[in-house]
């Protein structure tokens, strides 16, 4: 179908994709593999603008920055051009680090680094590179677009943040409190919580506080095995207050929604349950295929990018596509998305959705559950965009 390019048509490009599949997050690093893999297997060749095969192969890292390193060494030495990688801001930073000093110790073995997940704004202001390119809207963005949307939510009046103590998880305390400040300075917080990443086997003490503070809502950015835990604690304890969340969809918390009884939660995201056409497609496909869930559209949306990138540079060469990339249009989830040139940050739709009892109408069954996340508010992309600081050095500039 696609009138690739007769440079790239028939190329196989192999991308080295970095992430945990052991260790408290392995579900959903195995997970996000199995949908990389899955997004190229389902627009590979000539579904593809560029016509070419991508192959994902998979390397741990284990969660840690440091495995991260060794990851990274091992796809080089193998002569891999292209890594993506997704879960943690930290292994982001560190392959970062190591991607730039790589690329300008050896000319003509470029990579670039596609980030699906990793959501530290840092990445694409002060830490910025030509070499890296975000999919995900970082975590200014969906506060952005979090707080827009709670503003209107008048029932709410005391707020209790509990996230990872970590950059992602202190960057959505600092990101709420200034967000909410300016569009609900009447909104208090009762409570800001930060707890050590993939450690805590119990949330039922953090639970205890958020009722003790009076809290009427909670904000978290909890992903993984930690969200999971907190959802259980939550209804362990019988507290049904809303929930505003990052990654309540991700692998193993919906079943954990699902086991109580009408939690109120609302999860900020590029996407939702419930897509019509081809991205509905994909995820009945997947799940009938895995008996799990396709939930990371970036996967989908970094193919778009790449072959894009490659048919517009007639090249696979990893210099000549990051080139093409600049700026780069292209059909996206609930619009165009483009990727900004000036800091290598996608702009996109972001959705508010609610966990909900599935219907004909958002019919999707997240883990099997009978429940999905079901879209309650667009938000266009001018409004979770953000401004940059990034002052981008490009090579030969």
């Amino acid at each position: 179908m696609s009138a690739a390019p007769k440079e790239t048509a028939g190329q196989t490009v192999r991308v080295a994709h970095i992430d945990p599949f052991s260790g408290p997050f392995a579900n959903v690093g195995q997970n996000q593999l199995k949908s990389w893999q899955f997004a190229a297997e389902k627009l590979n060749g000539n579904k593809n603008a560029a016509g070419v095969t991508f192959e994902f192969v998979g390397f741990d890292n284990k969660g840690s920055p440091q495995e991260s390193l060794n990851a990274l060494k091992a796809a080089l030495d193998q002569g891999f051009r292209y890594v993506t990688q997704g879960n943690g801001s930290g292994a982001a930073a560190a392959i970062l680090d190591a991607v730039n000093k790589h690329n300008e110790r050896n000319p003509g073995k470029e990579v670039v680094y596609i980030n699906y997940a990793a959501v530290d704004p840092a990445l694409t202001n002060e830490r910025c590179s030509f070499w890296h390119f975000r999919l995900d809207a970082d975590t200014s963005m969906k506060m952005e677009a979090l707080t827009s949307f709670m503003k209107d939510e008048a029932k709410i009046k005391n707020v209790y943040l509990i996230n990872q103590n970590y950059a992602h998880g202190q960057q959505v305390a600092k990101y709420f409190k200034e967000g909410i400040a300016r569009k609900r300075p009447d909104v208090k917080i009762v409570g800001d919580e930060l707890h050590p990443l993939g450690q805590v086997k119990d949330f039922a003490p953090y639970v205890a506080k958020i009722k003790a503070a009076g809290a009427d809502a909670i904000v978290t950015g909890n992903w993984g095995t930690d969200m999971t835990l907190l959802v259980k604690a939550l209804n362990d304890a019988g507290l049904n207050i809303p929930l505003y969340a990052y990654y309540a969809g991700v692998s193993g918390t919906p079943t954990a929604l699902a086991q109580g009884k009408d939690m109120n939660v609302s999860q900020v995201a590029i996407s939702h349950s419930n897509f019509t056409g081809e991205l509905r497609d994909l995820r009945n496909e997947f799940k009938k295929k895995f008996n799990d869930d396709y939930y990371t559209f970036q996967t989908y949306l970094g193919i778009k990018m790449l072959s894009g990138g490659m048919a517009a540079a007639k090249s696979t060469d990893p210099v000549k596509v990051a080139r093409a990339m600049e700026g780069l249009s292209f059909k996206g989830l609930g619009s165009e998305a483009t990727m900004r040139k000036s800091d290598h940050q996608l702009q996109q739709t972001l959705y508010i959705s609610k966990w909900t009892k599935a219907t004909a109408k958002d019919p999707y069954s997240e883990e099997n559950t009978g429940w999905n996340f079901a879209p309650v508010r667009t938000l266009e992309p001018y409004v979770s965009s953000t401004p940059t600081s990034c002052q981008m050095t490009r090579p030969g500039a």
